[in-house]
């Protein structure tokens, strides 16, 4: 088995990983597993993570070689908290904005990745670029909402007054939601002035910025 080709390791291993099913799909002892890891390593076909519970985690894909992101990749570049994509999705070729990352993270409703995406306002600096993007998806008050969120615990870049003024809900507007069914305890003031339920309480936030200060 050590004799086994990097092409029919990809073959055979592509997808994700741990040092168990390694060893499972080759029939091979932990330290051949190790060593197969580190072979493909070697090429670029492997990225790595560790689990909340400090378990490495082994991507494997001939995709890893092209050097492809995802949006998840430039939220983890600036955030305290690591998130893991939601989807497979791959962009190569171009490095995405914090305003496209910003956007996918709202569409996903998912906290964990809300939080984490707080820290892209201290990179935004494309307000027009990020203006159509949230427009087209029906997304600003959203947008704004998490802004002002996330300034109540980082500085953040100055959101350009024309652009604020844009994403004001219109008079009559109804509440509508981030995350399904979330609502704030603490930031009604917050909620009433974008008339969107902020899915954060001063304890998330309180945790995220200790976070940034280590």
């Amino acid at each position: 088995m050590c004799n086994i080709s990097i092409k029919e390791l990809l073959g055979r291993l592509g997808g994700v990983q741990t040092i168990a099913s390694v060893m499972s799909s080759l029939k091979v002892s932990r330290q051949k597993a190790i060593y197969h890891i580190y072979r493909l390593r070697k090429y670029g076909y492997v990225k790595t993570k560790k689990t909340s519970e400090n378990k490495r985690v082994y991507y494997i894909s001939f995709e890893n070689k092209l050097k492809g992101t995802n949006y998840a990749d430039i939220i983890n570049k600036y955030s305290p908290i690591k998130v893991s994509s939601l989807e497979d999705y791959k962009i190569y070729g171009k490095q995405p904005g914090p305003e496209e990352a910003l956007v996918y993270a709202i569409k996903s409703k998912d906290f964990r990745l809300l939080l984490a995406s707080l820290s892209l306002f201290r990179k935004i600096t494309n307000w027009p670029a990020l203006y159509k993007l949230l427009k087209s998806n029906s997304l600003k008050r959203q947008a704004g909402a998490l802004y002002d969120a996330a300034r109540r615990v980082m500085r953040t870049r100055k959101m350009a007054k024309r652009f604020r003024k844009n994403i004001l809900p219109e008079k009559g507007e109804r509440y509508g939601f981030i995350i399904d069914g979330l609502k704030s305890d603490d930031f009604k003031d917050i909620e009433r002035l974008w008339r969107v339920y902020v899915p954060f309480n001063k304890e998330d936030l309180r945790a995220y910025r200790q976070k940034l200060q280590k």
